[in-house]
C-alpha cells in the first residue's frame, strides 16, 4: 500500500480491506511504501497498529520498489517449510555445540556431579 494513496482516499476503505485480508490469511504482512517515512506516515502506521492490535498483522515500512521486492522474497523464503526446518536444525546444532564447548556448561556439570556425590538419592 502506498502511504500517499491512503492519505488521499478514505482511510477507512483501506482499513476495511486490511481487515478482510487479515481474516483470510494466517500471517498478514502490510508493506507500507513511502519515499520518506515522516510524521504523517508514522502516525498512519500507529493508527493501523492500534486498530489491529492483537491480530496477526505485521506492518513493514519500505522506501521503494526494490525494498518491497527484497522484503517479499525474504518473507517467502523464511515462511517456506524447508527453510524453517533448516533453521530449526541449525539452532539445535548450535545449541549442542555451545553446550559441548562452553566452559560454563562444563563448570555447571562439575557442580552437578559433585552435588550428586553428597546426595544419597
Amino acid at each position: 500500500m502506498d502511504a500517499r494513496e491512503c492519505f488521499m482516499s478514505a482511510e477507512e476503505t483501506f482499513l476495511v480491506k486490511i481487515e478482510k485480508f487479515i481474516n483470510i490469511h494466517q500471517n498478514s504482512f502490510l508493506v507500507l511504501s513511502a519515499a520518506l517515512h515522516g510524521p504523517e506516515e508514522w502516525k498512519l502506521m500507529f493508527r493501523i497498529q492500534q486498530r489491529f492490535l492483537g491480530s496477526n498483522l505485521r506492518i513493514l515500512p519500505v522506501h521503494n520498489t526494490v525494498n518491497a521486492i527484497n522484503l517479499m522474497c525474504t518473507i517467502a523464503k523464511i515462511t517456506s517449510k524447508l527453510y524453517i526446518d533448516s533453521i530449526c536444525y541449525r539452532m539445535i546444532t548450535t545449541k549442542a555445540y555451545i553446550i559441548e564447548r562452553s566452559p560454563v556448561w562444563k563448570t555447571l556439570q562439575k557442580i552437578k556431579l559433585s552435588s550428586d556425590t553428597f546426595n544419597p538419592n
